[in-house]
């Protein structure tokens, strides 16, 4: 049984306005003008008990609300959805003991209580052993190196400590499905890489469904094999990593070095030049064309070194937040069929 499944899902919030001053507000108490923002517009997906899915989007796509929806805060407008066979909205127990929400704006810490005490609290809603308990905050602390601040002050630990605790607490109750919504957000670098390393290893030791935001892309390419990207709170895309690049991507990067200079008109032959500068170009290939052309250039130019590259996935889903793959904004409700993981 997958994971998780979505069908149809909307979220629709109402909001109302009313112009300024005293006679529009006396008005307003008769008659409002409602505003109407649909957060989430009919997605459907299905994940794999197991998968490490990435979920992109750019601010107000409607990553978060569909989070909270899978997770049970709110209410979904219409649609439905399964986690682990259960209804998240209605918001049963046997559910809740079997799924973890991570926010990285929003802590579950309590502020002034060093991280051990909040576990404490937590072991007993969660209802586990004590022997269990012992176990797990130790062997969860030593995987995040942070043993030495379990029983410092939580408003006394640095951003990426405090992060790497709430991790732990998520975690505490060993849940079968884990929400992250941008859990490295405003961290360094060294800690951002010791999260993922750490998402990555626990994912494949425990076998935990993981469904990810975040706008770092590094998170992304080094966790997620699949991507599901929504936009205008419409889905628009579910595949690989992989096959994002090669459909928005139609081209590679030819990076060559010369032992010589050589000049542009040389080089035009081989394919569109990006930049030139006498002992180095950049020189862009129709993919399919890529081993031809470097073959040629190798027997042609004086070449001393070469290196095939994909254009950045950075570079590609920024092309598709502003609309510039218009055959992807112009399908949402039918996003490319996930492949098996």
């Amino acid at each position: 049984m997958p994971a998780i499944v979505v069908e149809r899902l909307s979220k629709t919030y109402y909001s109302y306005k009313r112009p300024p001053g005293v006679w529009n507000a006396i008005k307003s108490l008769f008659k409002r003008e409602r505003h109407e923002v649909q957060a989430v517009r009919d997605i459907s997906f299905t994940i794999e008990e197991g998968e490490l899915v990435g979920f992109l989007g750019p601010n107000g796509a409607g990553k978060t609300t569909t989070l909270k929806m899978l997770s049970g805060i709110i209410f979904p407008t219409a649609g439905t959805a399964q986690v682990l066979g259960y209804t998240p909205w209605e918001r049963r127990p046997e559910m809740q003991r079997q799924i973890a929400l991570v926010m990285g704006q929003k802590m579950q810490l309590w502020w002034d209580l060093p991280p051990y005490e909040s576990y404490i609290l937590l072991k007993a809603l969660y209802e586990v052993p004590d022997e269990v308990f012992e176990k797990r905050v130790n062997e969860l602390a030593e995987m995040l190196e942070i043993r030495h601040v379990l029983n410092t002050q939580v408003r006394r630990l640095s951003l990426g400590e405090r992060m790497k605790c709430e991790l732990l607490a998520a975690l505490l109750h060993r849940p079968r499905v884990l929400f992250l919504d941008e859990p490295t957000i405003g961290l360094d670098v060294v800690s951002q890489k010791r999260i993922r390393e750490f998402l990555k290893e626990y994912n494949q030791r425990e076998r935990t469904t993981i469904l990810l935001t975040s706008h770092y892309m590094q998170d992304v390419q080094e966790l997620a094999q699949r991507v599901l990207i929504i936009h205008h709170g419409q889905l628009i895309f579910d595949d690989t990593l992989r096959a994002l690049v090669e459909r928005y991507s139609p081209s590679k990067a030819l990076h060559l070095q010369f032992e010589r200079p050589v000049s542009v008109e040389q080089l035009s032959r081989f394919g569109r030049v990006v930049r030139a500068d006498g002992l180095e170009a950049v020189i862009e290939t129709p993919r399919e064309q890529v081993s031809r052309v470097a073959s040629e250039a190798l027997q042609a130019l004086p070449v001393h070194d070469i290196t095939i590259e994909e254009v950045d996935v950075d570079e590609i889903i920024r092309d598709i937040f502003a609309g510039k793959h218009e055959a992807a904004i112009g399908e949402p409700t039918k996003p490319i069929p996930a492949k098996s993981p």
